[in-house]
């Protein structure tokens, strides 16, 4: 589903430490700790990783699997194109 490498790169790509992933997710800080200390796939509950994926998902990253088409072989991340991106509240209301 997801390496500890690829949620490690999400976050580097999105610049967030793993407190904020975390509070994204709805999960504890530990447990994403754990997560990045897996060797491989990441291990666990098959909702916390369902959680962590749809966190990510939401703010604009694509994970990329062993299969998916992409210009080299391996897993990977990548930030999403703009059009399917999330849109990010301005913070100015609509009138």
């Amino acid at each position: 589903m997801i390496t500890a490498g690829q949620m490690r790169a999400a976050r580097a790509l999105l610049g967030i430490d793993q407190k904020t992933l975390a509070e994204m997710a709805g999960i504890s800080v530990p447990t994403i700790q754990r997560m990045e200390s897996s060797k491989g796939n990441v291990r666990g509950v098959v909702d916390t990783l369902a959680k962590v994926v749809d966190a990510l998902d939401r703010a604009g990253i694509e994970l990329i699997g062993d299969q998916a088409p992409s210009i080299a072989t391996g897993r990977g991340v990548r930030l999403k194109e703009p059009e399917t991106r999330p849109a990010r509240d301005s913070g100015q209301g609509e009138e």
